[in-house]
């Protein structure tokens, strides 16, 4: 390996770089020690409630099957024949009682197990269908509904792995009385960017909104952003913005759900039930969480959650120049079932694949790319160190934290990044 992590990423992480985003090498490094390591967000339980209820997921560029099986089990594959390889599952999400291989009609269960195969009637010798199932991920978790999987079967705990990031999602989640739910297949489409990109900018870039999406989101929007705004690292590689609201906010201006078109297209009967959900936050979340007006979080390495249009969104690599994103519309299980579908208008409209916001950002992100990859510019990295040791700790709250201009949360996931390529180095 020619490449040197350290010149890629200094020491405090004020200087990437561009390479980082280019270099097919790196990439291959991140192959094994990014996916191939970490916990990666794979589905919601909401989607798979039934026996034999399953969807399609990714880990890095490996297909997956995630599937609930007769025992309520949650169980995940990789999509892959044993035989000669092909995917034998063609549909999005499905409920079924066996995935069947095209090719030679092998017969799988929905947990993953071998259990026919069609040729062996023909010959003497019968092979040992229980070594010759589905390769399974190896360790597969949940918290709150989320499901998780990893190739490592060495690696911490999720809820080590997740840390004190809980803190931050349990803010949005346990707000809800039934939780949330995922809504509706997600949206999937191709940029021509490196993965890392959407990652960065919703692991805490918020102060892009201004500039890049002034003809959209209103001067006070922004205002209250720079005022009320704070940016947390929970862990390195983890990541939380939101405005933490004063006292004596109007409800109205705290509570989630009125920031978007979808409140007022909903009318009285929604905007009511966003009321009590708000006057019930303290008693759920706490006195401070429940101030807490979300914006952008991150879950290391490719996750990100949109707080005021409810969108998770996974940015899965397809090499070092695209990625494939993906992104679900979120909503409170108990809400009125026309306000969901209200919601997953107003997530289509702003981040879907056609997105208001999203074309902006998508654009950014392309060009960023092709900033990383021009000739006779490698010897300017990119600067990193806006806010450099002005996050603190405080006491009311995990982590460090300091004003969303402060970029401490990249420098942390980079750091993290380089630490994970080294070791697969080696």
């Amino acid at each position: 390996m020619s490449i040197s992590i350290a010149d890629v990423v200094n020491d405090d992480a004020t200087l990437i770089s561009r390479r980082a985003w280019s270099d097919p090498e790196l990439y291959e490094l991140e192959k094994r020690g990014i996916f191939g390591k970490a916990w990666l967000f794979l589905a919601h339980e909401s989607q798979i409630r039934e026996s034999g209820d399953f969807v399609q997921a990714y880990m890095g560029e490996t297909p997956i099957i995630v599937s609930r099986g007769p025992d309520g089990a949650v169980y995940a594959n990789i999509n892959s024949c044993s035989h000669r390889g092909l995917p034998v599952c063609r549909s999005d999400h499905g409920n079924t009682t066996k995935f069947v291989c095209p090719y030679h009609n092998w017969n799988y269960d929905v947990t993953g197990k071998l259990v026919a195969i069609p040729q062996e009637r023909h010959v003497k010798g019968r092979p040992d269908k229980s070594k010759l199932g589905l390769k399974a991920v190896p360790r597969v978790e949940s918290w709150n509904g989320m499901i998780f999987g990893s190739f490592d079967p060495e690696i911490e705990s999720l809820d080590d792995f997740l840390g004190d990031m809980r803190f931050y999602l349990d803010a949005f989640f346990a707000r809800f009385p039934q939780g949330i739910e995922f809504y509706g297949a997600p949206q999937r489409w191709k940029i021509n960017a490196n993965w890392k990109l959407p990652v960065e900018n919703q692991l805490g870039d918020v102060n892009h909104g201004p500039f890049l999406h002034a003809a959209v989101i209103p001067p006070e929007a922004n205002a209250e952003v720079f005022e009320l705004g704070l940016s947390v690292v929970p862990k390195p590689g983890h990541g939380a913005t939101f405005r933490l609201m004063p006292e004596d906010a109007p409800v109205e201006s705290v509570a989630w759900g009125f920031e978007g078109m979808a409140t007022l297209l909903g009318g009285a009967e929604v905007q009511d039930y966003l009321r009590e959900i708000q006057a019930q936050a303290k008693e759920r979340v706490g006195p401070l969480r429940s101030r807490m007006k979300g914006l952008t979080y991150g879950v290391y390495p490719n996750l990100s959650f949109l707080w005021s249009n409810t969108a998770f969104k996974v940015s899965h690599p397809r090499g070092p120049g695209q990625v494939e994103y993906w992104s679900w519309s979120v909503v409170p299980a108990d809400a009125p079932d026309d306000f969901k579908k209200i919601m997953r208008g107003n997530h289509t409209a702003f981040f879907g694949p056609g997105g208001i916001l999203e074309q902006e950002d998508s654009e950014a992100w392309v060009q960023q790319f092709q900033g990383s990859k021009i000739d006779y510019a490698e010897d300017r990295p990119y600067f990193y160190g806006l806010g450099l040791g002005e996050e603190q700790e405080r006491s009311d709250m995990p982590g460090l934290v300091s004003v969303t201009a402060n970029e401490f949360y990249a420098r942390h996931f980079f750091r993290r990044w380089r630490g994970a390529l080294e070791a697969a180095q080696g």
